[in-house]
């Protein structure tokens, strides 16, 4: 958003009003609306009134474009203003999970209209809604841009001396919030794949028994009773080799002494694949989603089938005993990733995106 103001973009936003964000929001010249506009599926007889916000919000900023991140604002906007309402709506999808299931992608593509386009932040995304029959003028690919400056060079030592592990204890390195199994998909363990890599390092540890895992990151969304069984279930398999660090706020700083990072996402976009190659750190990732458009499998890292802990092992086992080629894998990442993921270069597609749609639906005459 600050990107698209510098590009004279005039940005509202509408978010939560306890949103942590807003003061940083408002710095940015970004026009604030402290609204909760996620469709209540819990609380189903709060839609007439969201919808009705929805509905007054679009009335008094008049914009050319709305442009929404989440699948539940998104179907707030396509409910409350109809299939075929003037102003074009973007639906940037944040990650490829409802697609992933037949009556959750039906159910989204139903609610669609004339009006929809979509941005896809990965190929996987944009190539399941082709598969779904949307044609490509409105389908568009734009990955999610991040601050380069964050991710400059850092020294190594912050985590092995917060640790207390010399250099001969091998690092694997996992960063991601604790998500609860969601029922509604199927899931019986969080899509991030603590479990898995849990599991893979109990057989890594009988080959390299120096070898430690930590995780950084806590429970998303409360769900701290899952967070409790992910962590008994380390300590039963892995006992003092694995060690839980909770939600920090220097995680680049510790990236650095990782000898290698794993993502064993089930489900995901491109997700912390990002902030590990580019900070060059060796990479390992599940081949699902986004991970292949920045993992590429023996060129910037290594990738990996999905819930099989023993596969997981192995490379892992591979990456600890010869560092040097994947080192050497990583360094190429941390280009492609800067090429990518870029924040200017993403901000800017997004903004010829909107210029396309524009065009295309004044000369259509529909605005």
């Amino acid at each position: 958003m600050r990107e698209l103001v510098q590009l004279g973009v005039e940005v509202h936003v509408a978010l939560p009003p306890e949103g942590s964000l807003i003061p940083r929001y408002k710095a940015e010249g970004v026009v604030v609306h402290p609204l909760q506009l996620g469709l209540p599926v819990r609380e189903l007889w709060r839609i007439p009134k969201v919808a009705r916000e929805m509905r007054s919000l679009i009335a008094y900023v008049g914009p050319d474009i709305i442009h929404s991140h989440f699948l539940e604002t998104t179907l707030t906007a396509r409910l409350a203003l109809g299939k075929s309402h003037r102003v074009p709506r973007i639906f940037q999808v944040p990650g490829p999970q409802h697609l992933e299931h037949a009556f959750f992608r039906r159910a989204e593509l139903l609610t669609a209209g004339r009006s929809d386009y979509w941005v896809g932040s990965s190929e996987w995304t944009r190539n399941r809604y082709l598969k779904s029959g949307i044609s490509g003028d409105r389908l568009f690919l734009s990955y999610y841009g991040t601050d380069l400056d964050k991710f400059m060079y850092h020294k190594k030592g912050k985590l092995r001396k917060l640790l207390g592990t010399d250099t001969n204890t091998k690092l694997v390195g996992m960063v991601a919030y604790i998500y609860r199994p969601r029922l509604y998909f199927g899931q019986i363990r969080g899509r991030k794949g603590h479990e898995d890599l849990i599991e893979a390092m109990s057989m890594v540890s009988e080959k390299i028994p120096n070898s430690r895992c930590v995780f950084v990151g806590g429970a998303w969304n409360n769900a701290f009773s899952y967070e409790k069984r992910v962590r008994a279930y380390a300590k039963k398999r892995l006992g003092d080799r694995a060690i839980f660090l909770g939600t920090r706020d220097d995680v680049p700083e510790l990236y650095p002494d990782f000898d290698v990072a794993v993502h064993p996402s089930h489900s995901e976009n491109v997700g912390g694949t990002v902030e590990s190659l580019l900070l060059a750190v060796p990479t390992i990732a599940t081949n699902v989603g986004g991970h292949p458009d920045l993992v590429r499998h023996g060129e910037t890292g290594w990738l990996v089938p999905p819930k099989n802990p023993a596969r997981l092992a192995e490379t892992i086992s591979t990456a600890l005993q010869n560092p040097v080629p994947l080192r050497q894998m990583a360094s190429r990442g941390q280009l492609l990733a800067r090429q990518l993921f870029d924040v200017k270069t993403t901000a800017q597609q997004v903004f010829e995106i909107y210029s396309t749609i524009l065009s295309e639906t004044r000369s259509s005459g529909d605005r």
